[in-house]
């Protein structure tokens, strides 16, 4: 018998005891390459000495501080760094200690922003549908997958979705993609005048996709016409990093990639790289003078705000990334890890699509390719596919309600930075392995 309350009480799962660079080994000794990373967490792999040293060695120094009373030696060092390479005019930190947290902070200080500056009927959200943005309650609000909101939307703030940027389902066939992409970012423009564009504070997105979508990068353009409408109307944009950040796609910030940068940042999963929980919320240094000049304090707070532990593991883990050239590496492998799938699922009648950047790919599962059908919902597809991918020593991240938060499926890849080829042809091998004894499943 066990007392953990476990995500699924119906299943039993295995013990982890070990971690051994991208694979995880449960109490019987079998070996998971860990090619999502848990959930695009575990950039680093499972055994980085400098991360696991710089723990110990905080933990000799301080173990925590309370950020009512004190700062700390590695959340200063962390923070300016984290500034330093961050895009725009981001200049402050506040840190949490998940993407949750870290969403719902956001939230928080784009509402308090306007107060302090004297526009206190704004308060709307905007978010886009099948994107997610974390499982407290106005994270949960923000975003747009249908199953996890069904339950607790009677709890949640008010908010509104536009159109996700997914060429694969929303590009019409006579359209280019600048074109779709044009014609989706102009949604926020006019879901603002009829929402009251003296009422919405912020629009938030994920730069890619992750969870809910399955690694869809935006088309060239879209973003870039996104900041446009945010400036017009004076609405902060809030860019959700917490998955698709810290390397993943091959920037550190992954909005580098699209050439823009946000008013508010949300980061989190590869900042503690699993070594610590850790989150980040940036924000520009006019949000932040205007809180300094008017109330002078944020009003929100959690008691592991800034713990010295989880920051010297992030520090440890970001100049890793940087001091061993992995944003090259993502690159690079990404490159071979593209090729292997569309070599291997390229023309394979139940994928409709491979997408994503760097290292986070995402590929959908039809029923029919040339159609686009999807499998029945009630078929369960990708929980199928990921027993089987487990079964054959593959962690993955499927998910379904793809298209419109019931029908469609999908599984998401986001291996660490340091995998080699070895372990490309492996993730692959495994993949194609769950995929048939799914289908001779269902």
């Amino acid at each position: 018998m066990s007392n953990v309350f476990p995500r699924n009480c119906k299943s039993k799962l295995p013990l982890a005891v070990q971690g051994d660079g991208v694979y995880l080994i449960d109490s019987a000794g079998k070996h998971y390459l860990d090619a999502s990373g848990g959930a695009a967490v575990s950039c680093l792999g499972h055994s980085d000495a400098r991360v696991v040293e710089a723990i110990k060695t905080q933990l000799d120094r301080l173990e925590f501080a309370h950020t009512g009373f004190f700062s700390s030696v590695p959340a200063e060092a962390l923070a300016e760094l984290l500034i330093k390479e961050a895009p725009g005019s981001l200049d402050r930190v506040y840190f949490v200690s998940g993407g949750s947290e870290a969403v719902e902070a956001a939230i928080k200080l784009a509402r308090q922003y306007f107060l302090e500056i004297g526009e206190p009927t704004r308060h709307r959200v905007i978010a886009r549908r099948q994107s997610y943005h974390g499982n407290t309650l106005g994270a949960l609000a923000a975003g747009g997958n249908q199953w996890r909101r069904e339950p607790f939307a009677p709890l949640m703030i008010e908010t509104s979705h536009i159109s996700p940027c997914y060429t694969y389902r929303g590009q019409e066939k006579d359209e280019s993609e600048f074109a779709y992409g044009q014609r989706v970012a102009n949604e926020l423009e006019a879901e603002i005048q009829r929402a009251g564009a003296d009422e919405v504070m912020a629009f938030i997105a994920e730069p890619v996709v992750g969870a809910t979508l399955g690694a869809v990068p935006a088309v060239e353009g879209y973003f870039k016409r996104i900041r446009e409408i945010c400036d017009q109307y004076g609405v902060l944009l809030i860019l959700d990093e917490v998955m698709c950040g810290m390397g993943r796609t091959g920037s550190l910030y992954a909005c580098d990639q699209d050439g823009i940068a946000p008013d508010i940042m949300t980061i989190a999963k590869g900042l503690g790289a699993g070594y610590q929980p850790i989150g980040a919320m940036l924000c520009t240094d006019t949000i932040y003078r205007a809180i300094e000049k008017g109330s002078g304090f944020f009003q929100h707070g959690h008691t592991y705000l800034g713990h010295p532990v989880a920051c010297a593991a992030a520090l440890a883990v970001i100049m890793e990334i940087l001091e061993r050239r992995l944003l090259d590496r993502v690159l690079s492998q990404g490159v071979q890890l593209r090729k292997a799938l569309e070599e291997k699922f390229g023309e394979h009648p139940n994928i409709g699509d491979i997408r994503g950047r760097g290292l986070f790919f995402g590929m959908e599962f039809v029923r029919e390719r040339k159609s686009k059908a999807p499998f029945p919902p009630q078929l369960g597809f990708n929980k199928h596919f990921k027993q089987h991918a487990f079964k054959a020593g593959l962690i993955c991240y499927p998910m379904g309600g793809t298209i419109d938060g019931q029908q469609g499926d999908h599984v998401l890849l986001a291996p660490p930075f340091t995998i080699d080829i070895g372990h490309i042809d492996e993730i692959v091998t495994k993949l194609d392995k769950a995929l048939k004894a799914t289908l001779r499943s269902i």
